[in-house]
């Protein structure tokens, strides 16, 4: 054992520096990441410290230790020289960089997009959508991260470059064209980031097309990559096929929806990609319970936690999909224990979850867990009639709307509200409810994305069955209604 300058306790006994043959290329570079993090406490340094030395912030070097970030060979050299290791990091490096280009091809299922009969490649491909706004300046932003740069940040071409890479991108021959290059994987990036923050605000049809149109531009550049320049391009049908489904789904269509969410589990996996793959889980998790089926819902939510081990951010996701299948089942001990065992891990995320999702924060991951919680409570409490269940839901649902901030996601503050409304219906409440429903009313508009649909038919009818009622809650259902629709 030896200690840092600093009194930490460091470990010395270290794994095996070799890489037996066939080892997969994800495996090669968790297997530098083990020695780069052997040798930096070695030297005493912590992960900022390092990265301070050879211009990354701490999360690139998080990222480097946990095999998610490639090392080039100029960075594996600078660490021999930093941390004396005599090159054998620069020998990990290129065992690595061997492992990618003896990687076997992508299967040919993989290489279609999710769905037959989608927007035909000879199309033209879309200009720049009006509905799009301002991209990016950098990466990572509404969740999405460069397939080069991961959580160590880019910047994005302003939006005329954008425009113009995505067309030369989409419009090139996938045989003859030349490997991705950085500017493009910018540009493509940060231009998902746009349609997805366009999808939200507008749930406008166009959006959903150039995503899918997109997708399948680099589908067909995927059989004729080679194999160690292979991986950004997964990773961008990855996030394209995520978003796609998300954007079907918001517009209430399951079945294509779920294929997307599929074939996005697919390529995320070959990327070891985990926030996506958690990602795309969580969304099929919903799909299932919007199905109406259990049972289904919460395999999707225990696969959460396979897919990303160790991770309490992960962790707290699949114990709050569990809770809110549990919650559409009736079964109120298990709801609870699941929402419970959620909120301990929020108190355990930090810097190793963030190095996975850079959109992560202590706010964002409360703000899921207790608008989850809030939901699978009503859930529950309309199924065995527990006002007391409800007012707990209430109070989860408001928790929630408050760390949404005033001017975020429109759509979702909307769900909020209604989720508070029909909670204090559960509750014996509706008069509170109704009251609360006005001003949200007012403001709404036909055309919500589903999910928000979906939460007002559930307030619609469980008002509609409210044994008090009258006038006011008539009037209140039939506007419901006309929003639902």
């Amino acid at each position: 054992m030896q200690r840092s300058q600093s009194g930490a306790t460091l470990v010395q006994d270290a794994p095996p520096s070799g890489i037996p043959a066939g080892t997969p290329p994800a495996d090669s570079w968790r297997a530098f990441g083990e020695r780069l993090r052997h040798w930096r406490r070695l030297a005493g340094l912590t992960q900022a410290q390092l990265g301070t030395e050879i211009g990354y912030d701490h999360t690139a070097v998080s990222r480097l230790e946990h095999g998610t970030r490639r090392a080039t060979p100029r960075v594996a050299d600078r660490l021999d020289q930093l941390l004396s290791t005599g090159g054998e990091l620069r020998a990990a490096c290129q065992r690595a960089e061997r492992a990618e280009q003896t990687e076997p091809p992508v299967p040919a299922g993989l290489t279609r997009p999710p769905l037959p009969g989608g927007v035909p490649l000879e199309l033209p491909p879309l200009p720049l959508p009006l509905l799009v706004g301002q991209p990016p300046g950098r990466l990572p932003d509404y969740g999405m991260l460069c397939p080069l740069h991961g959580a160590a940040g880019c910047a994005v071409p302003v939006a005329a470059d954008i425009a113009a890479l995505h067309l030369a991108f989409c419009s090139a021959d996938p045989a003859a064209a030349a490997p991705l290059d950085a500017d493009t994987a910018h540009a493509l990036a940060g231009l998902l980031a746009a349609h997805l923050r366009a999808g939200e605000a507008h749930s406008h049809p166009d959006t959903a097309a150039a995503v899918e149109r997109t997708l399948g531009a680099v589908l067909a550049r995927l059989p004729h990559t080679p194999a160690g320049r292979r991986r950004p391009l997964v990773r961008l049908a990855a996030e394209y096929a995520h978003a796609a489904g998300v954007l079907r789904m918001q517009h209430g269509r399951n079945a294509t929806a779920m294929a997307c969410l599929d074939r996005a589990l697919s390529w995320a996996e070959l990327a070891d990609d985990p926030a996506t793959q958690v990602a795309a889980l969580s969304d099929m998790s919903t799909l299932a319970r919007l199905d109406g089926d259990p049972a289904t819902a919460l395999g999707y939510a225990r696969e959460i936690g396979r897919a990303a081990p160790g991770r309490h951010w992960a962790a707290a996701m699949s114990q709050v999909g569990q809770a809110r299948a549990h919650a559409l089942a009736g079964d109120v001990r298990q709801t609870v224990r699941h929402i419970g065992r959620a909120r301990l891990h929020l108190d355990h995320i930090g810097e190793h979850d963030e190095s996975d999702a850079p959109w992560l924060s202590i706010a964002s991951m409360q703000l899921r867990v207790e608008s989850g919680a809030a939901a699978a409570l009503r859930d529950v409490a309309a199924a065995v009639d527990d006002p007391r269940l409800a007012l707990r839901a209430v109070s989860a649902a408001r928790t929630a709307l408050h760390l949404l901030g005033p001017h975020q996601l429109p759509s979702a503050r909307l769900l909020f509200m209604v989720r508070i409304a029909d909670c204090h219906v559960c509750a014996h409440d509706p008069q509170t409810a109704v009251s609360l429903l006005g001003p949200a009313l007012e403001s709404a508009s036909p055309g919500l994305p589903a999910l928000v649909g979906h939460e007002l038919r559930g307030l619609r009818d469980r008002l509609a069955a409210h044994p008090g009622r009258g006038p006011e809650l008539a009037d209140t259902a039939r506007r419901l209604t006309e929003l639902a629709y």
